[in-house]
């Protein structure tokens, strides 16, 4: 597979695939946890049985290879480091690895670049080797407030731990601080809930992702689900949690500039904008995706199958499709419609040479009529009737 070219800052248009500036999301998967989470259905593997020197040297091949097919070298949009947890590699490692991306991409002044932590795998030590190795954003898994329900959820780490990793990476010079947040645990009361998101702002982060619990077939808390150890969250809890999110938060000062993101002016996750706006980026690393130049591909998830492709000279895809027309149009509908300021009718009319109404006039005028989309700004976005069944509206544009 080829890659080509990335389009100008305004998002792709007709002509723009043509064009030689290059732009590009970037992430690196780091495949290692100390532990599996009881709801993680991420790829990832226990840290203490993994060959890190492998993974350290073919992942650096594979960014080389990417970035020797590219020609001239990408420009970086956003960089984003997440696992798994990125902060059991051991930091010199890490930063071997950031290197090898400044090698093939060009990385301006200013690139957000985002590592993902657990609290219990921080050091003070780590963090700054990281600030200087130009990460400047940190996404922090808090999850909950209480002990109890991080139990349930089979976190390794407790409130204090929390505090203590914000604590250790304001030290280190982090400015732009994220916590996530889950809600719908099993037990977990809107209550908690509640507690959960003031003892979040309490650390004062410049952003907060709160998403409700998907329990995963394959996961260790389904398998208690299924026993009848645990009892999932009502639906009706899960909706009352959600509109407290957004009461707490707004009025805390955060924007919800997506379904479940909230940030503070200006700390929108630059790289997470690139999923919901559809546009292309590169991934590194085991089970990493790709998406680029109208493909899209999946890296081999097992580390040692990942690491033989490169070693014998190929690329790690495991499988890879063609996007046509039509599916490129309706996963840029259902991702854009997250963002509260949704699809912009311009900016698709640039992108794919059609308006909106012409490809989606019938979908968008019945969902306008039951209330679940709106016009603003000349952006089509969810009502507030339309937030809390988005999965209705995009089941729409399939």
């Amino acid at each position: 597979m080829e890659i080509g070219i990335y389009p100008d800052d305004r998002g792709p248009t007709a002509a723009g695939y043509a064009r030689n500036k290059m732009k590009v999301g970037v992430y690196l998967h780091v495949p290692f946890c100390r532990r599996k989470c009881a709801y993680c259905d991420f790829v990832s593997y226990p840290a203490a049985a993994a060959d890190m020197d492998g993974y350290v040297r073919a992942v650096k091949t594979e960014i080389a290879r990417r970035g020797a097919a590219a020609g001239a070298p990408p420009m970086a949009a956003s960089l984003y480091v997440g696992g798994g947890t990125p902060t059991v590699l051991p930091v010199e490692a890490l930063v071997e690895i950031l290197d090898a991306i400044r090698r093939s991409f060009h990385w301006p002044p200013g690139l957000e670049a985002t590592v993902e932590a657990n609290p219990e795998t921080v050091h003070r030590s780590d963090l700054e080797r990281l600030r200087r190795s130009g990460i400047n954003r940190i996404s922090i898994g808090m999850q909950a407030a209480q002990d109890a329900l991080l139990a349930v959820l089979g976190r390794g780490h407790r409130l204090d731990d929390v505090r203590e990793a914000v604590r250790l990476a304001r030290r280190a010079g982090f400015e732009s601080l994220n916590l996530d947040l889950i809600s719908g645990i099993p037990g977990q009361t809107t209550d908690d809930w509640r507690r959960t998101l003031e003892a979040a702002l309490v650390l004062e982060p410049e952003h907060i992702a709160a998403y409700s619990l998907e329990i995963t077939p394959g996961t260790a808390l389904y398998g208690r689900v299924e026993r009848g150890e645990v009892v999932p969250a009502p639906e009706d809890r899960v909706l009352e949690m959600f509109h407290a999110t957004r009461e707490v938060l707004t009025c805390a000062g955060y924007e919800q500039y997506e379904i479940a993101n909230f940030a503070r002016p200006g700390h929108a996750c630059r790289h997470n904008l690139i999923y919901w706006r559809n546009e292309p980026y590169l991934g590194f690393g085991p089970a990493a995706h790709s998406c680029w130049q109208g493909w899209r591909w999946a890296n081999e998830r097992d580390p040692a199958t990942y690491a033989a492709h490169l070693d014998a000279g190929g690329l790690p895809v495991a499988e890879s499709e063609k996007m046509d027309l039509r599916t490129e149009m309706a996963e840029t509908m259902f991702l854009g419609l997250r963002l509260r300021r949704g699809v912009e009718r311009e900016r698709f009319r640039r992108r794919f040479g059609r308006d909106l109404d012409t490809v989606y006039g019938v979908e968008i005028a019945r969902l306008q009529d039951q209330g679940l989309l709106e016009e603003r700004d000349g952006c089509l976005r969810l009502t507030e009737r339309g937030l809390p069944v988005a999965n209705v509206v995009f089941e729409e544009f399939l």
